[in-house]
């Protein structure tokens, strides 16, 4: 896991199927006190997260149980 913050959002104008539906974020890592680290990162939005939010980034089999239904889709 990593903690990151919301810095932008991704446009694309081709993606994946299983993605239609979800917004793409540019989030950076930070530090638990809040200061940046690392590189950017592209992120898959299943829960709505907006603007210098804070996020946990998933990878690997934890992001794979994400809630990919169509209730995520829908919000």
């Amino acid at each position: 896991m990593i903690l990151a913050r919301v810095v932008g959002n991704v446009v694309a104008t081709r993606k994946d199927p299983r993605l239609e539906g979800f917004k793409l974020l540019l989030v950076r890592p930070v530090s638990p006190e809040g200061r940046d680290e690392g590189n950017y990162l592209i992120a898959v939005d299943t829960v709505s997260a907006g603007h210098r939010e804070q996020v946990i980034v998933v990878s690997g089999s934890s992001a794979r149980m994400a809630p990919w239904g169509q209730t995520s889709r829908q919000q």
